[in-house]
């Protein structure tokens, strides 16, 4: 039998068709792009992976002279002719404030973003929320600087007296208040995380199906009953998730806490007393910072920081992601 030669087979079955070759260009262009996506990602995690060694191999010095004892040393003493260095007032003082913040911003930004999915009409909703996210556009400096001359004022005349008059039998509102002090950074930081709170919250509200708040109204429950066993409970993750988000954000605010929060490396149970962030000392005195050990010890607070803000981060995503 004879065998036909390339020539002879007719040049529709010789050259592969042209939808043949469009699936293969869409597939080279599927592959490149995707190898792009690949590179971004990975870009990310080459980054933040730099950070950490770099911070690592900057505060070596000071992990080699501390120790862990770092952590827990109360004195912080850059002169040259002792260098003490210790963590503790700074971490405390960050702690306290993150505290007081997440205490008074949690509440009003449940709040909001109950009124904004619950109550509020459509235009009513897109007004208060431009509002409300408004207030994450703002910059730090703006807030310490309206901390200084309107909050700070406010605190001295009206909140402090009440304070002390009803609770000054309790540690924490004992002593007096000079202004820059524990609450008043507490409080800026319940204004510039309050955004973050509320936003995710109504997104939260959002998602819950409407049938769940039906069925507690057909069941002859109450508006409020309503919100709480179906809106609330349903929302439990997301709320949790949504204040450790919040709590990141407080955690590494610098600009506003330094100018209100009194920079003094003391620890205090009275949230009328001044204090120090991990944040707010390292803005303070890296650049006039002189000698290695300083830089290490300052270098080891930022580490420190970012280890603490790295963890929260990563359990708000963890509890966003739980099912309720």
């Amino acid at each position: 039998m004879k065998t036909a030669s390339l020539a002879e087979i007719p040049s529709d079955r010789a050259k592969p068709s042209a939808s043949f070759n469009g699936r293969r260009r869409r597939f080279n262009v599927d592959r490149v792009f995707k190898g792009v996506l690949i590179g971004f990602s990975s870009l990310i995690v080459a980054v933040l992976l730099a950070i950490f060694l770099e911070m690592i191999r900057s505060s070596s010095l000071s992990l080699r002279t501390f120790g862990l004892a770092f952590l827990w040393g109360r004195t912080w003493d850059p002169n040259p002719a002792k260098e003490v260095y210790g963590a503790l007032p700074f971490i405390y003082g960050t702690v306290v404030t993150s505290l007081i913040a997440i205490t008074l911003a949690v509440p009003v930004a449940l709040g909001v973003a109950l009124f904004l999915t619950e109550w509020a009409g459509y235009r009513l909703r897109t007004f208060v929320s431009f509002l409300v996210e408004l207030l994450a556009a703002i910059p730090s400096v703006i807030y310490g600087l309206w901390g200084i001359f309107v909050m700070i004022p406010f605190l001295r005349n009206h909140v402090y007296p009440a304070l002390s008059k009803t609770l000054g039998f309790l540690p924490i509102f004992k002593g007096d208040f000079y202004g820059v002090s524990l609450l008043s950074a507490g409080m800026i930081l319940s204004i510039m995380i309050l955004p973050t709170i509320a936003s995710i919250s109504k997104e939260v509200f959002l998602a819950v199906p409407g049938e769940m708040r039906e069925a507690v109204l057909a069941l002859g429950g109450t508006r409020w009953e309503s919100i709480r066993l179906a809106v609330l409970k349903m929302s439990r993750s997301g709320i949790i998730g949504a204040v450790f988000l919040g709590l990141g954000r407080a955690l590494g605010e610098t600009m506003a806490v330094t100018m209100v929060i009194g920079n003094k490396p003391e620890i205090s149970t009275s949230v009328f007393a001044s204090g120090y962030s991990l944040a707010a000392v390292i803005a303070n005195e890296f650049t006039e910072a002189t000698s290695p050990l300083h830089l290490s010890a300052l270098t080891e607070m930022g580490l420190i920081l970012l280890g603490v803000t790295f963890v929260v981060n990563g359990i708000a995503r963890l509890m966003v992601r739980r099912p309720a």
